[in-house]
């Protein structure tokens, strides 16, 4: 329990004074007797108990009266204060090339979004404090999620990702700006892009180099992971029966690309061949990028101060009731 304005507590410093008061008899009504042999031997009356315990309630009314006017208060539930910290955008692919089967999870083959999408949320999940926006892209970039720290939200949007619902194509620079104006007004102490593709850029309108000079200058660090296995991967094809089947093909990544963007933007680029080492990269990147843990507080609180004052209305009540009736003195 906390008081939202303590400062009235000083009032309790009466209590003490009307005590002592009580002690000394000023609250006692008393009759004047030449001498008090007469009085030896009187056992008081119930009447006279209850009179006794008038200046008691009053007392007691005066002490939760003060702690009422301190505003007492407890705590519900907690929220952090948030400081600044990262801002960070991940930018993921979702062209056709990731359909290519060349990861495994659980001993069973996955494809290269399927896996990505399952990194992503472990990454996020160590990222409390921080805000996370997601870009995805293909033919063209757009925007999954703003920058929030709304995870779970974010999860579900990540959850709902398929491939085929943007035009095929693989626009790594204009996706990279898409992710760098959305930091662009962002007062995070540190600004951050992971940008992860599996191909060569061939669509959009802006060259990666040009976004990666822009991504410089706006003071935001690009990481950079290239998907896939080097060599020959399996690709799923539907046959003319409609039946899965997997066709062997070479997904070309401008590895040289992915490292100049990061090199220019302060960052590092990494390869990730298999499920082990992408969950690796993202690991290391979690730790590179680290923000200081936030102090939680009481954020919402209920008042208990209309409990003290009814308290407190009640003992002025019952020594109003009593001081005129049982205990009524007489004239």
């Amino acid at each position: 329990m906390s008081f939202e304005n303590p400062l009235w507590l000083i009032l309790l410093i009466i209590i003490p004074a009307m005590i002592y008061r009580l002690k000394s008899g000023a609250f006692q009504g008393a009759i004047r007797y030449s001498a008090t042999a007469a009085l030896s031997g009187v056992q008081p009356t119930w009447r006279t108990r209850w009179f006794r315990l008038l200046p008691w309630l009053t007392i007691g009314a005066v002490f939760l009266m003060a702690l009422a006017l301190a505003r007492p208060r407890i705590g519900l539930g907690k929220s952090l204060i948030r400081k600044e910290g990262i801002d960070i955008i991940l930018t993921l692919d979702v062209s056709t090339s990731m359909l290519a089967e060349d990861f495994k999870s659980g001993g069973k083959r996955i494809n290269r979004l399927e896996i990505v999408k399952q990194v992503t949320r472990e990454f996020i999940a160590k990222r409390p404090n921080d805000r996370i926006g997601v870009v995805v892209f293909a033919g063209r970039p757009y925007i999954l999620a703003p920058l929030t720290w709304d995870h779970d939200w974010i999860n579900n949007r990540i959850n709902e990702l398929k491939i085929g619902d943007i035009e095929d194509g693989t626009a790594i620079g204009t996706a990279l700006t898409n992710a760098v104006k959305r930091l662009h007004e962002s007062e995070a102490e540190s600004k951050v892009v992971i940008l992860l593709t599996d191909g060569n850029n061939n669509a959009g309108e802006i060259s990666p180099e040009t976004a990666a000079q822009a991504a410089k200058e706006l003071g935001v660090t690009v990481y950079t992971i290239g998907a896939g296995s080097r060599g020959l991967v399996p690709y799923p094809v539907i046959d003319a029966w409609g039946q899965k089947r997997y066709q062997m093909v070479e997904i070309n990544l401008d590895e040289e690309l992915l490292q100049k963007i990061a090199d220019t933007t302060g960052g590092r680029y990494f390869r990730a061949t298999d499920t082990e080492s992408l969950k690796t990269i993202f690991q290391r990147i979690d730790r590179m990028e680290k923000t200081e843990v936030e102090m939680a507080k009481y954020s919402e609180y209920r008042d208990l101060y209309p409990y003290f004052l009814m308290a407190a209305l009640g003992l002025l009540l019952l020594e109003a009731v009593l001081a005129n009736t049982v205990c009524r003195r007489l004239p």
